[in-house]
Formats: C-alpha cells, structure tokens, sequence
C-alpha cells in the first residue's frame, strides 16, 4: 500500500469525523437548559404586542406589594373510611413474609420428622433393633468357615469367636458389660463395624487375623483389642443374647470398646498386615 494511499484514507476520515462533530454540536446548541428559551420562543415573544389592557411595570410592582389577604373558603372534611381488606389484597412485603415462615415451617417439620425416623426403632427390624442372627452353631460354623470372620450387613458388625481359654481375663475387662461377657461365655462377640477413631469402615486382614482400619491405619486383634493406630481404644461391640441356641445381636445397645493396652486373648498377628507395619501403641 502506497504513502499517498494511506494519506488519502486518513484525510478522508478526518473529514467524515468533522462532519460528525459538527452536526452533533449543532444539534446539542438546540437545546439549551432548563432555564433557557428556544429560538422558536424568542421569535414568537420578538413578534407579539402589549395588549391595550397590560399593565406597566409599575402597576404590576403595586400588585405584588400590597398587604391584602385573602382568605380561602372553608373546606369540609370528608370522613375518613376503612379500606376494604379483600380489596386491598395481600402486599408484596406479607406474601414474601408469609412465603418464608412457610418454608421454615415445613423444613423444621421434614427435619423433626428425618430425626424422629432415624432414632425410632421400626417394628420392622434393621439397624439399631434387635437383629436374629440365627443358630449359634450356625454362626460359629460360618465364622470358621469365613477363616476367622463373619459380616453381617444388616446388624453392620463383625463376629467373631472368643477363645473360652481367655474368660478369666475377660471377666476382669468386660465384667460390667453383662450383655457383652454373656456372647463371650458362649464363644462369640459382636463388633461394630465402626472404627473409634473416626468412624471409618474397618475391614478385616485374613493374612495377619487382625482388624485393620484403612483410613488412618488402626489395628484391633481378632476380638476387637487395640493393637496400633491412632484409636483411642478397641472396637465398640454390641450387647448379644442367646435364647433357644438362638444368637440375637442388639444393635441399639452399643458398649465401648476396651483401653488400649487390654490383650486378654494374647493374639498377636499371624502374618503380613494389610495396613501398615507391624502394630505397636501410639
């Protein structure tokens, strides 16, 4: 593209935003303040006469000056009556008002009703009821039958077998959690599946017969004693009874597991561990 080209373009621009500039201010100079009279207006006012009866400047002055007053007929003043409520309708501000106490309402209400569900203990069984975990020999069978461990999902706990060897200092331990020692008695104890230290999941490791909770590495032996981990004690377990060779697992019966320290099987772990290293007290 030529100098001369590019100089062209540029002056032709130049000219075309003149052209704007000054057809914008001549249109602005149309308009003048509130305080300012149009051209058309002053014409009109330039061409008009002073009728035979306008006063002079004088008379108008003499007006305005004098102390007259002139007083307003009295007005009578209507009596006031009340609006119609239904013609008034709702306003904005109650429907907005009246909206929101009605959704806290209902939110209150579906929350009390949730807590209420959750707590209550339904007829039909479940998680926190009383769970029929079937024959005792049934369940020390499908233990064994498990190498060492039975879930039951719906009582959310781990059974295990307690070694009969072991009661004498298990009496001095769980002594004062009756329902706990009678399970022990017939060679069993209900574990809750929870981990104490934070509610984790605990799994079971086949390779060490160990408890060992994958979130933060604590490790229980096989009847729920804390070996290692941050835990601050064993595993939680559950109140059982055994009625007619039957073993029932209350799961609204919740005991707290042992100190740390307690070991009353002796069980240490039988092979490689699933988490971690070998346990140890923290």
């Amino acid at each position: 593209m030529s100098t001369g080209f590019v100089i062209a373009i540029v002056i032709i621009a130049a000219v075309v935003f003149g052209a704007i500039v000054v057809l914008t201010t001549a249109r602005s100079t149309e308009v003048r303040g509130a305080g300012s009279l149009s051209r058309e207006t002053r014409s009109r006012d330039k061409k008009a006469t002073v009728g035979a009866e306008a006063a002079t400047g004088r008379e108008v002055e003499a007006a305005a000056r004098t102390t007259d007053i002139v007083k307003a007929a009295p007005v009578e003043v209507a009596p006031f009556v009340a609006p119609d409520p239904e013609a008034i309708g709702v306003s904005r501000r109650q429907f907005f008002n009246r909206t929101a106490i009605t959704l806290m309402a209902a939110s209150v209400g579906s929350f009390g009703a949730s807590v209420v569900a959750f707590l209550w203990k339904g007829a039909e069984g479940g998680f926190g009821s009383k769970i029929n975990a079937g024959k005792l020999d049934d369940v020390v069978q499908l233990i064994r039958q498990n190498k060492g461990f039975l879930y039951l999902s719906e009582a959310r706990a781990w059974v295990t077998e307690y070694p009969k060897s072991s009661l004498g200092k298990a009496k001095a331990v769980y002594g004062n959690q009756a329902p706990v020692f009678t399970g022990m008695q017939s060679g069993i104890v209900a574990l809750y599946q929870k981990c104490p230290h934070l509610g984790c999941r605990v799994p079971n490791c086949l390779t060490s017969q160990w408890f060992e909770c994958p979130c933060h590495g604590s490790q229980y032996n096989r009847v729920g004693e804390k070996k290692g981990g941050p835990a601050p004690r064993g595993m939680d377990r559950f109140a059982v009874t055994i009625s007619n060779g039957n073993l029932t697992i209350d799961t609204g019966s919740v005991f707290a597991g042992p100190a740390i320290g307690v070991n009353t099987t002796g069980q240490e772990a039988e092979g490689p561990h699933c988490i971690g290293s070998t346990g140890g007290h923290h």
